[in-house]
């Protein structure tokens, strides 16, 4: 495992990070807890979750693990707030300061932690302005409850947008940025991945392997695995990235991830971990097995020429299923 510097920050983090999603929801506690040993061992540092995940599952089973280890002290633990977390009350969602306060003091809690390394808004609110979010934020930090604050598919104009405010009114800036990122959606090439290098942006890719999409399960005429996410095509948010233009790219990947000999997810996993920019994409391993396959990642490698055939798959900057969506609409929280 190498370690990569987290944008400007000087903290030191594996280049994959763990994210916690189903863990206390799909991934039992038991199974959470020898998947974070597995981890561990594996020499990843970097652990990544968000209170709405489950509604404070995954976050209490993450504490719970992190109280009977031990060595919370030697981990980069991040969360995020946004997403809503009562449906009988209005302001329990968003990114105004009320919400922002309220769970991070939960989030804290639930993670039987005095800090997060990472406290991230989970997705842009266009109710709120960012300086009420970013002052919030500063408040947080200044109290020593949270040490550097990032965010989770912002557009390259909403994160300058917030740079500029910081510095005009001397607040602490976001120092990442957490995107999907992906050989189906390559959008963020445009101008995100720019701007980050550019300010010294961390960048945590979400979903690298599209979903699943990714991961040789998929594929024209195949049937879908029972119990898949996107076995349920009553969601619109899944069922718009389902598209006759991927089948065509996951034909020609899985063509060329044979001829290189390795299998189509640890390819695609492979790829985003190169990325110039990228700083540790995040993998949702459900099963011990998932994780299994996620680590041999780590020891493949492209030549020149074997990029310039993926980018003849999938140009750079475009992308054939839909998951860079950082206009999202306030109390939005849509599934991953």
């Amino acid at each position: 495992m190498e370690y990569r510097s987290f944008g400007r920050t000087g903290m030191m983090v594996s280049e994959l990070c763990m994210g916690c999603m189903y863990f206390g929801g799909k991934t039992p506690a038991e199974e959470a807890g020898k998947i974070f040993d597995a981890c561990i061992e594996a020499g990843i540092n970097f652990f990544d979750t968000a209170n709405v995940y489950g509604r404070g599952a995954s976050e209490t089973t993450l504490g719970e693990i992190l109280s009977a280890r031990g060595n919370r002290a030697r981990l980069v633990v991040a969360t995020k707030v946004h997403g809503t977390m009562a449906d009988d009350d209005p302001n329990a969602a968003g990114n105004g300061r009320r919400h922002i306060v309220e769970q991070c003091e939960a989030s804290l809690t639930r993670l039987k932690t005095d800090y997060v390394d990472l406290y991230q808004i989970h997705r842009p609110d266009s109710k709120i302005p960012i300086d009420e979010t970013l002052r919030a934020l500063d408040d947080l930090i200044r109290a020593g409850k949270v040490r550097f604050i990032g965010t989770s598919t912002f557009s390259a104009w909403q994160s300058v947008e917030a740079l500029w405010t910081s510095k005009e009114l001397g607040l602490n800036r976001f120092v990442s940025e957490q995107p999907p990122y992906s050989l189906a959606d390559r959008r963020i090439e445009r101008e995100l991945l720019p701007m980050a290098r550019t300010y010294g942006y961390g960048v945590i890719p979400w979903s690298p392997l599209a979903g699943g999409l990714l991961t040789g399960k998929y594929g024209r005429g195949k049937e879908t695995p029972q119990g898949a996410r996107y076995a349920d095509q009553s969601r619109p948010n899944l069922a718009r990235r389902v598209t006759e233009a991927l089948f065509d790219v996951l034909e020609e990947l899985e063509a060329f991830a044979g001829e290189k000999g390795v299998p189509m997810s640890q390819m695609a996993l492979a790829w985003v971990l190169r990325r110039p920019g990228v700083t540790s994409p995040i993998i949702g391993s459900r099963t011990m097995e998932q994780l299994t396959d996620n680590l041999g990642a780590l020891s493949i490698t492209f030549s020149d020429e074997e990029l310039a055939k993926i980018d003849e798959i999938v140009p750079p900057g475009t992308a054939v299923s839909d998951f860079y969506q950082a206009d999202w609409g306030p109390h939005e929280h849509r599934v991953m």
